[in-house]
Order: C-alpha cells, then structure tokens, then sequence
C-alpha cells in the first residue's frame, strides 16, 4: 500500500506517494530541500534554475555512487575469486598431507 507524506522544499509543500517508509520519504524531501537551500544560498538564481542544478548535482552524486558501487562489485567479485582460489588450494594441500601421512604410516610398518 502506498504511503503519503507531504514534505516541505523552499517553503512549499510538496505531497509524496510511495510505497517506502514515511520516514524514508521525509529523509528524500529534506535532502532535496537542503540541496535546493545550498544552491540558492551559493549561485544567487531563481527557483526554477534551482531546481534545474539542484537535479543535476543529485544526478551528478548518483552517478558518481553508481560509479563506486560498480568499482566495488568488481573488487568483490575479484576478493570471491581470490578466496575460491584459496580455498582449493586449501583442499588440494589437505589430501596431500593426507596422502603423506597415509605413506608415512605404510613406511613405519
């Protein structure tokens, strides 16, 4: 079911329908209205310009998060890997020692 939440950017309230948590959806509408206040605290424009670099510095923040998140599912994938690798040399190293106490025991009969 789907929640409403009205939030407030610029001093407007905005109404928000989602199917996340009300406290999520208040957390988003403060980000955004933070980063709104920031931009018209620094660049000296309008609303509507605003707005329009506010959006561009959220997507620029996505993109760069994404950008991250992929570098990191790389190093992970490679760490998975790695430990694979480890963990069948661990496996080999057990039957070999395995094996050779097998022969010592044959020898010390």
């Amino acid at each position: 079911m789907a929640n409403r939440v009205i939030v407030n950017i610029c001093g407007d309230e905005y109404t928000l329908v989602a199917e996340e948590s009300p406290s999520y959806m208040q957390r988003v509408g403060s980000y955004v209205d933070g980063k709104m206040q920031e931009v018209l605290d620094t660049a000296k424009v309008g609303r509507v310009n605003a707005a329009v670099l506010t959006a561009i510095n959220i997507a620029d923040e996505l993109m760069k998060a994404q950008e991250t998140a992929e570098q990191l599912r790389g190093q992970i994938k490679e760490y998975a890997d790695e430990a694979g690798k480890a963990h069948s040399e661990v496996s080999e190293l057990k039957r070999e020692v395995f094996r050779l106490q097998q022969k010592l025991e044959r020898q010390s009969r």
